[in-house]
């Protein structure tokens, strides 16, 4: 099937053309075949690089209405952006940011790029651009597995159908075992393929040899070096480039520096990535970035500042940087394929001990692995420790990812879209929001499952706590209807008050009141706080406790638990009173990426937490202080 036998305007054929696009590929071809540009749902569950973004494109471009590009994460959403900003004639728009804002100018453009959080929140604020939506592509839909993303990814998708009768819904996945389960809930045509442009091999290396899954092997001595080194070495001296993934941001950093140590990359034209970095280096991670960088090697994690990653990202796409160390984060939809992908660590450390990496997770690594048009092949490298060479090829070579399974059911998920669905008109009776709910993945998953149960217990909690009125008639009252407009969690919302109320009494309200107030909320998870820490913070807890809206003498609770949001607001307090990312990076042993991520968390929950205080203090030191402290956070925040 050629490019020039789609239904699309010749302006559009031209451009695909100009990129080198003639011909489709097999799955390309399979989901025209199944009504993608013709207005159908279609679930395409096929590889990495096999062109899912040219079927996205195929279903926006011919769609009636606005297109709707729905992402996990912001940096996916920059990406697609620019991307179909590239189109002929298409007006693109994105939206990643504010959650308390209906944004209608969306409405004015082609295609949309949005979180399904922030799709979410326009739902919730009656924007009326969504109505309009004749199309919504879901990227990385197998997300809908996430307990953080899950449930409102599934929840939103059910409130557009409702939205838009006609809505075409293409999903996409490379890694979803299930997908026949998924296209059923959507009522979509299902595209499965294995076809790659690429040819993908996944093995292990042990004892000096990769052994693929077909048996193939090949020997690549380790010499002097260590295992991992030893593969991304030879995959340098191949011609090709390496994605290295370990489980923890201090172990992508030492291993970047032993590879920068071992010479792994004779001939580096990372000169002009160091020099970039460093123009905004303001930590010692930022500084170890760009002299691993001169050296063609560079690290990866969520502690690095937003524009390190982009410029790290960027550089290994145009071959400037030959190696990148990444936590497991970098497999989530970001485009930087590479030679070779080796998997050093498959197990992560969580507060319930060691547990082994999911084999989707896995399997998303492995799809990073070979570049079309660059690569004439992909491989994908497990490395064994020891005596698990066996049990690793069995885990995650060849093997089936886990089956994608809702999470709606978890109490904090339902009682956040039982108060939105009553909250923006959706269900006004009991009857109403079991209907709305039973259009979820959820109930499409477990039909026989006690939903009524679980979501009478949401409404008992939402009634409890002001935020419905569950009389004649099923209502969100002000405050309930406030708590979802501005999109936080209801227990955030009653926290909120509650502490709100204390702070009240309090001779002394500051900026570190308002803050630790903010950071203890199911909203805003807290700073790790080492062994060493704990004791310096209960000191200033107990010095500080006049101006702490928790009653510190009087501890109701887990005063350890608490520990990490007091840790959080010191640092909110001294970032907004003019601390650099460097020198707080240091101090509170966070990375200058945490930083700015934590700020702007604050930032958003103390502009919530601003509409709320004006509920019991509207005009008093409380609510100005909020005020205050979140103007100069948004001072402070690019």
């Amino acid at each position: 099937m050629h490019v020039g036998d789609l239904p699309l305007d010749p302006d559009f054929v031209e451009h695909y053309r100009e990129q080198g696009i003639e011909e489709l590929y097999p799955p390309q071809a399979a989901a025209v075949e199944a009504g993608v540009a013709d207005g159908e749902s279609v679930v395409a569950a096929v590889p990495t690089a096999s062109g899912k973004t040219f079927v996205a494109q195929l279903a926006m471009l011919t769609a009636d209405g606005t297109a709707l590009f729905i992402v996990p994460l912001r940096a996916l959403a920059a990406e697609k952006y620019e991307a179909f900003a590239d189109l002929p004639g298409v007006s693109v728009g994105i939206a990643t940011g504010d959650f308390d804002a209906p944004d209608e100018e969306l409405g004015e453009h082609d295609v949309v790029v949005a979180t399904s959080e922030k799709v979410d929140s326009a739902i919730r604020n009656g924007a009326n651009w969504v109505e309009n939506v004749g199309c919504a592509v879901v990227d990385e839909i197998h997300l809908l597995d996430s307990p953080d993303r899950g449930p409102t990814l599934e929840v939103t998708i059910a409130k557009l159908q409702r939205l838009a009768p006609d809505l075409q819904v293409v999903g996409l996945s490379a890694t979803v075992a299930n997908a026949d389960a998924v296209a059923d809930w959507l009522d979509a045509e299902l595209v499965t393929s294995t076809w790659r442009p690429v040819d993908l091999r996944a093995g292990v290396y042990d004892e000096g040899a990769i052994t693929f899954e077909d048996g193939d092997a090949r020997t690549v001595p380790t010499a002097d070096d260590a295992p991992t080194v030893a593969l991304v070495r030879d995959a340098v001296e191949q011609g090709g480039q390496c994605l290295v993934f370990v489980n923890s941001r201090q172990g992508t950093q030492e291993l970047a520096r032993d590879l920068v140590a071992a010479a792994v990359v004779p001939e580096s034209t990372g000169d002009a990535v160091a020099a970039e970095l460093r123009e905004s280096a303001t930590t010692g991670t930022g500084t170890d970035l760009a002299d691993c960088a001169a050296a063609g090697v560079a690290f990866h994690h969520a502690g690095l500042r937003s524009d390190h990653r982009t410029t790290v990202e960027a550089a290994f796409r145009d071959r400037d940087l030959s190696v990148i160390v990444a936590t497991p984060t970098l497999a989530a939809g970001v485009n930087v394929p590479a030679r070779r992908v080796v998997v050093r660590d498959t197990v992560r450390y969580t507060d319930d001990g060691v547990r082994p990496l999911p084999v989707l997770e896995v399997h998303q690594m492995f799809g990073r692995a070979g570049r079309p048009g660059l690569d004439p092949y992909g491989e994908a490298v497990l490395v064994a420790d020891g005596d698990d060479a066996d049990d690793l090829r069995e885990r995650y070579v060849g093997a089936d990812p886990e089956a994608v399974t809702s999470k709606l059911a978890r109490e904090d998920a339902l009682r956040t879209h039982v108060l939105a669905t009553v909250a923006s008109g959706f269900a006004r009776s009991r009857e109403d929001l079991l209907d709305v709910l039973g259009s979820t993945f959820y109930a499409h998953q477990k039909p026989d499952a006690d939903l009524a149960g679980a979501v009478d217990d949401a409404l008992a909690y939402l009634d409890d706590n002001g935020m419905v009125d569950d009389g004649d008639a099923l209502a969100a009252t002000d405050l309930g209807a406030l708590v979802s407009r501005v999109y936080v969690d209801p227990l955030t919302g009653a926290d909120v008050l509650a502490a709100i109320e204390r702070a009240t009494a309090m001779d002394r309200v500051t900026s570190l009141t308002v803050l630790e107030l903010v950071c203890d909320t199911p909203d805003m998870r807290g700073s790790y706080v080492r062994n060493s820490e704990a004791g310096r913070l209960t000191r200033y807890a107990m010095d500080n406790a006049d101006e702490l809206a928790k009653p510190v003498h009087d501890f109701d609770g887990d005063f350890q638990a608490w520990l990490p949001s007091l840790k959080t607001a010191r640092l909110l307090d001294d970032w907004i009173h003019g601390e650099d990312e460097g020198a707080l990076a240091e101090r509170y042993g966070v990375g200058p990426g945490d930083v700015r991520r934590i700020a702007e968390r604050a930032e958003w929950l103390l502009n919530a937490t601003a509409s709320l205080a004006e509920r019991v203090d509207e005009d008093g030191d409380v609510t100005e202080t909020i005020r205050a402290t979140r103007a100069k956070l948004g001072g402070r925040n690019p």
